[in-house]
């Protein structure tokens, strides 16, 4: 059986009967975890691998894990510093910054690879407006090229320690205040105005090789009336062709407010497929992800599986433990626990 283009969340910190029937549908292909799915990484290294277990070729096993608040593991993870403090660190010491990013990819990924999580939903390229509620300290910076150097470093650490990258939210989220989680968010700017800003990190990162990106949910209709996730003007002509992206896109959880006003959840996964969506997320809402897997009618081409086979992951280390007795590993912690103490005493 191969992957499918559907991936869902789970309930709890194990597999029940209904999470196995789901993740074993034909149509699914991925699971995402949340914080409720975690206990301990002993706990969370014996999830992935049911979950693995379960099908050939295993799913992929995702997780929003960027740094800051956005962290959806705490306890016996490294605590991650937000973005926005390796930003205010390139102002100052851009090449200390670049380490710095290099580090927290590293151990971000070798954390969660080695718990049998195959890649986290980051970095964030946004460009800090400073308008965004739901973006703000989640952004690097509001220079794109500062967003671009210090997500490209992240994305090398994040290689060495067993995952590829995926960014995040195209083609930029940033602008506006709206939360798409809970409302429709519409970025009333020209294309102009957005291919020279917030395109820029997009751009730069595809040419160092960039595997996989999310889609926005926000509206830009001076282009297309529907939100980015939906639009093949942005997926295939912008993205694909005129960028020339040819890694995996993923929908944003189309379970979020922002889409509510695109048909049933499978009118939705139909549009962000047919746009050119190679995998969409449900998350929260087992009652949606039911009648998804019920209706939707869609064989995944074989490029998409390529693609998606492109986004797994490679176990860093054996444990935790073996993690923790690795040189390299500890000194990345210490220098990332660094972050948020250098940045403190600067603010004084």
């Amino acid at each position: 059986m191969s992957l499918g283009p559907v991936m869902l969340d789970i309930a709890s910190t194990h597999l029940s009967d209904e999470d196995k029937a789901r993740l074993c549908h034909p149509l699914t292909g991925g699971v995402i975890l949340f914080t409720r799915n975690y206990e301990s990484c002993e706990q969370l290294t014996a999830l992935t691998a049911e979950i693995h277990a379960l099908r050939s070729p295993p799913l992929l096993i995702a997780v929003d894990h960027e740094g800051g608040r956005v962290q959806r593991f705490h306890k016996d993870f490294t605590l991650l510093p937000a973005m926005r403090e390796l930003g205010q660190m390139w102002d100052r010491h851009p090449h200390q910054a670049h380490h710095l990013a290099q580090q927290t990819g590293y151990v971000l990924a070798a954390e969660l690879s080695t718990c049998g999580v195959d890649l986290s939903f980051t970095p964030v390229l946004d460009v800090d407006h400073g308008q965004s509620s739901v973006i703000g300290d989640r952004a690097f910076h509001r220079k794109p090229q500062a967003i671009a150097e210090l997500a490209h470093s992240l994305m090398l650490g994040l290689k060495s320690g067993g995952m590829a990258a995926v960014g995040k939210h195209f083609p930029g989220h940033g602008y506006i205040q709206a939360d798409t989680h809970f409302e429709i968010a519409v970025d009333d700017r020209v294309y102009g105005d957005i291919q020279m800003d917030d395109l820029i990190p997009f751009r730069q990162m595809i040419d160092f090789g960039l595997t996989g990106i999310m889609a926005a949910h926000v509206i830009y209709p001076k282009m297309d009336r529907h939100p980015a996730g939906f639009s093949s003007f942005w997926l295939k002509h912008i993205l694909r062709n005129e960028l020339g992206f040819d890694g995996c896109i993923f929908s944003d959880d189309l379970s979020m407010q922002g889409t509510a006003d695109y048909g049933s959840i499978t009118e939705r996964a139909e549009a962000a497929l047919q746009a050119g969506c190679d995998m969409v997320l449900v998350c929260n809402d087992c009652q949606a992800a039911d009648q998804l897997l019920a209706t939707l009618r869609w064989e995944i081409p074989a490029v998409s599986l390529a693609r998606l086979a492109h986004m797994r992951g490679r176990r860093h280390a054996q444990s935790m433990l073996k993690l923790h007795e690795e040189a390299n590993f500890m000194r990345a912690v210490r220098e990332i626990n660094e972050i948020g103490a250098s940045n403190r005493e600067l603010s004084f």
